[in-house]
């Protein structure tokens, strides 16, 4: 057990140091991520066949397979496949960007095609085009059904942040694990616990504050 207040200092400051990295990995797949399954959203809900066809495939592929494997195939598997062979932040960015981009693009998807026809054909008659119609009527609306399933899926990211371990990465995860094989005590997995529910609670409080703002069209 950790014997003064000292060492519990210390601990918490080195399972800490992990969070860089973990909230680095969640800010960049965020960034990414979000746009990327808008892009698709929208693709799905074209007529060209091809492209709706990759689409499916690409949300298919990563939704029904394991983030974990994921991981692991494109950190180890590329460099045997295609003899490309990424830094362990950068497989690790990767992986977890397609993979949230697939998801996205189900939630983006669903509530852009849960807006009612009428506001189409209403903002066709007023002389809008596809795009305006988009931006200016379907976005807006469809942001507000879209908004809590996002904010689920952005609180199980900073979660799955804590995969990246496993290609030894130190994240917060990671240098927890390390604390208790050096001192043979739970504390580090205490501090983790607390610091990944701090940051689902700061995560919950931003999205609730969002909604809040989409809350005029009711």
């Amino acid at each position: 057990m950790v014997k003064s207040l000292d060492e519990l200092v210390n601990i918490s400051f080195y399972v800490l140091q992990g969070a860089v990295i973990s909230i680095k990995i969640y800010v960049v797949t965020i960034i990414f991520a979000i746009p990327l399954g808008m892009l698709c959203a929208m693709g799905k809900l074209t007529k060209i066949a091809p492209l709706k066809w990759f689409l499916e495939m690409y949300t298919w592929l990563f939704r029904g397979t394991p983030l974990l494997l994921q991981l692991f195939f494109t950190y180890f598997g590329l460099p045997l496949l295609i003899g490309v062979e990424l830094s362990r932040e950068m497989a690790a960015y990767l992986t977890f960007i397609v993979n949230y981009g697939a998801y996205f693009t189900e939630i983006f998807r669903a509530g852009i095609q849960s807006i009612d026809k009428g506001q189409y054909e209403a903002a066709k008659a007023l002389g809008m085009n596809y795009r305006m119609t988009m931006k200016r009527i379907i976005i807006p609306q469809a942001v507000k059904v879209i908004l809590p399933p996002t904010g689920n899926e952005a609180v199980t990211l900073i979660k799955d942040t804590a995969l990246v371990s496993v290609i030894a990465l130190a994240d917060i995860l990671r240098n927890a694990k390390s604390v208790v094989s050096r001192t043979a005590s739970v504390e580090g997995y205490f501090v983790a616990a607390a610091l990944y529910l701090i940051i689902t609670f700061i995560i919950i409080k931003i999205f609730k504050y969002i909604e809040k703002r989409f809350a005029y069209y009711d």
